[in-house]
């Protein structure tokens, strides 16, 4: 029986309200006792948190909240909550967990402890607040909310000249692309009078002389939700401050943060603006997806190919993903089966949410030991840390699409979606980028498990929260292959409401 049917509709936001209310305690915490630095109490209070989140994400979304008898309005349709935003808090909440566990040997030594995991918690909440915005103006307030913690945690390592620099640039990047989308949503408010996007949707067809206002709105807000995507041309920030953040950071923004962008993409263009009505007043979103798509998966696969550094090539490597996911706006259109390819592209999402943390948690832990950065320092690695090591070849075999692992299925989803949908064009793109993945993501595999070691390696001790949190990754992404079949089914139904 849907949750709304048995508690307070207000609590149908409660997986949001933990994320936010974590974060309020660990700065209650933080002033209570500011002189000490407890990270097994601070790690632990930030997992519990996310893992409370993710449970009743979880709960909501199976007991079918926000999806039978349609969707949850709060504050007079601002937040939405139905199937969308609670397969994406389970995301973010997901993310938000192992990089908190892993962390919690990151920060041994570091001070400033308690902020750090408070501004993940905080980002987290922003993040579900995106996925959840039923109004424009909500859209940007949780886009800032999850995007200012975001650059402090990019710089958070004030003594390291490549953190402080990635993150400001990160913030001066993300501060242009918010006064381009806050211009963009101004002019789509002059067009139709109204910011909530059920009511942007019932407008925008009789916008009449002002259809070119809405049209150069909708391509700035597009342009906005490129940034945080990481698309190109946006993407040139994402290499810089993935390898200049610490690396549990670089995997927070490249999994949960990019499918945020997803997330309030996927409400916004659906609801917003349909394609039935734009369209034909010649704003055509879903061809400046198309093409975005193309370029960015194109772009970002060869510029990984090119990398000598690991963390810079799975950043670029994002960028290719982005590309892939981005199919779920492209490969719309009217009458098409949508609700099957942006389904497909979410599942897509949450399957990366796991695969791509674990990589980048697994270079946390070679950054540990000091073993480097380029694909050299990682030869014969497989002789010394044999379980890490399969459990980054399983991450690498995913990312790259190989069968049978939870990439395969996702990206198999996703382009059978796009072909369906009369766009075989872009799934024979995307699958000619995921062959040339294949040699970049290899190259790791190869290094670690064929390739000598130039010299010995010592690791010294493991890093249990590291450690664990890799292997949490690890069978995250197994488990997704016999459980992938309900998650696609839940994914498409959740963005088929979309278009009801």
């Amino acid at each position: 029986m849907p949750i709304q049917t048995q508690l307070p509709t207000w609590t149908a936001v409660a997986p949001t309200l933990l994320l936010g209310l974590t974060a309020l305690v660990l700065f209650l915490a933080d002033s209570i006792d500011p002189d000490s630095t407890r990270p097994t109490a601070l790690a632990g209070i930030s997992v519990l948190g996310s893992v409370a989140a993710l449970a009743v994400a979880g709960w909501f979304l199976l007991a079918g909240t926000g999806q039978e008898g349609g969707a949850i309005e709060l504050y007079g349709g601002s937040l939405v909550v139905d199937g969308l935003s609670l397969f994406f808090t389970v995301l973010f909440a997901s993310v938000a967990a192992m990089v908190s566990l892993a962390s919690y040997d990151y920060l041994r030594g570091h001070a400033y402890q308690a902020e750090f995991y408070s501004l993940v918690m905080l980002a987290a909440t922003g993040m579900s607040l995106m996925g959840s915005a039923g109004s424009l103006a909500t859209v940007f307030v949780s886009l800032e909310l999850a995007s200012l913690p975001s650059y402090a945690l990019v710089a958070f390592l004030k003594d390291n000249r490549g953190s402080v620099e990635a993150g400001l640039k990160y913030f001066l990047v993300g501060a242009v692309s918010s006064a381009v989308f806050v211009f963009g949503i101004s002019l789509v408010y002059a067009a139709t009078g109204s910011l909530l996007l059920s009511d942007v949707a019932g407008a925008i067809g009789s916008a009449g002389d002002l259809v070119g206002i809405a049209g150069v709105g909708v391509v700035m807000i597009a342009g906005g939700f490129a940034f945080k995507t990481a698309s190109v041309p946006f993407h040139f920030w994402a290499p810089e401050a993935y390898e200049g953040a610490p690396a549990p950071i670089s995997a927070f923004l490249s999994s949960a943060s990019k499918a945020a962008g997803f997330a309030v993409a996927f409400r916004v263009f659906a609801v917003a603006f349909p394609i039935e009505s734009v369209v034909p007043m010649g704003i055509d979103w879903p061809l400046l997806f198309a093409v975005l798509a193309v370029i960015t998966m194109t772009v970002g696969n060869f510029a990984a190919a090119t990398q000598e550094n690991v963390k810079r090539m799975l950043a670029y490597s994002s960028v290719g993903h982005a590309g892939y996911a981005l199919i779920g706006l492209a490969a719309l259109s009217g009458g098409g089966p949508n609700g099957n390819v942006m389904g497909a592209s979410m599942a897509h999402l949450l399957v990366y949410g796991f695969m791509n943390t674990g990589a980048f948690l697994f270079i946390a832990m070679v950054e540990h030991w000091e073993v480097g950065r380029t694909f050299e320092d990682y030869n014969g690695l497989a002789t010394r840390a044999p379980v890490a090591c399969l459990a980054m070849t399983v991450f690498m075999f995913s990312l790259a699409g190989l069968p049978p692992f939870g990439g395969f299925l996702s990206k198999y989803a996703l382009f059978y979606g796009a072909i369906q949908g009369g766009f075989w064009w872009l799934a024979a793109v995307g699958a000619i980028n995921s062959a040339l993945s294949l040699f970049y993501y290899s190259r790791v595999v190869k290094a670690m498990w064929i390739e000598d070691p130039s010299g010995s390696f010592d690791l010294g001790s493991t890093p249990l929260g590291l450690y664990a949190a890799v292997m949490v990754a690890a069978v995250g992404t197994l488990l997704l292959l016999p459980a992938f079949g309900p998650v696609v089914e839940t994914a498409q139904s959740a963005a088929t409401a979309l278009f009801a």
